[in-house]
């Protein structure tokens, strides 16, 4: 690994080459925080690829993508004097250090469970009116489902046992089955809203990811359905010509490979 005059010497060269864009390239010149807020999400989901399919290679590339749009933020707040990267670097240190109270104060922590909900109480006591202030009101539902319920759990407002969140996934299971028989197409969605809601809490409790566990059946269910469609396309056949007996014979080789 690089010493840490290296790694601060490939930043400064970094901040250089930004300097030089700004100052120079036309596409460089014209953006503004706008304009770049739909790019840097696009970035940040092209990481999360990258580390669901392990490819440390692609992980770092992603990641220089995305810190070059932390320096860009940056030097765009440079020009207006509301802040530059120093302030970022400054602002994030000082948080991480107050957050922190059992690593550079005389709190005591017995566990990682600790530690969140001293994050989280120190949250309010910045200033904070909700412990669900800091969910972004633009995230993906299932993932914020998830921080929602890590937030309040923070907090001690929480089930005890994986069992009783369980039990609350049956009961909103029944709910939903209810309101099928009802036919009525807002309760339907409301409960299965329910239903999700639930599930999402009970994986947390399994320490599972949703996202991350949805997102490898995403990718499980393309791999085979392409594997069905290339066997389909060596036969000469369309899709829509085979029967599902057919199709589901290609299928299971799929699952086997």
């Amino acid at each position: 690994m690089n010493s840490r005059k290296k790694q601060l010497k490939a930043f400064d060269r970094l901040l250089t080459i930004m300097d030089e864009l700004r100052a120079q390239c036309p596409w460089d010149k014209k953006q503004t925080m706008e304009t770049l807020r739909h790019l840097t999400i696009e970035e940040t989901y092209e990481l999360g690829d990258a580390i669901l399919d392990n490819d440390l290679e692609e992980v770092k590339k992603e990641l220089g993508d995305v810190l070059l749009h932390i320096v860009f933020y940056a030097k765009i707040g440079s020009e207006t004097n509301d802040f530059d990267i120093a302030d970022v670097c400054n602002e994030i240190c000082d948080k991480l250090i107050h957050r922190h109270p059992h690593i550079y104060g005389d709190v005591t922590v017995e566990n990682e469970d600790d530690v969140k909900r001293n994050w989280e109480n120190l949250k309010l006591k910045e200033g904070k009116k909700s412990v669900l202030q800091g969910v972004p009101k633009s995230l993906p539902a299932l993932v914020k489902a998830n921080r929602i319920q890590e937030k309040v759990a923070g907090v001690g407002f929480d089930w005890e046992e994986p069992e009783q969140v369980w039990e609350k996934v049956q009961e909103e299971l029944q709910e939903f089955k209810h309101e099928i028989q009802t036919q009525n197409q807002d309760a339907m969605e409301s409960e299965f809203g329910d239903v999700l809601f639930s599930m999402v809490n009970y994986a947390r409790f399994l320490n599972i990811n949703p996202e991350n566990a949805l997102e490898r059946t995403n990718k499980k269910f393309t791999k085979r359905f392409q594997y069905l469609e290339e066997k389909a396309k060596s036969l000469n056949k369309n899709l829509k010509d085979m029967t599902l007996s057919e199709m589901d014979i290609f299928w299971e080789e799929a699952k086997k490979l």
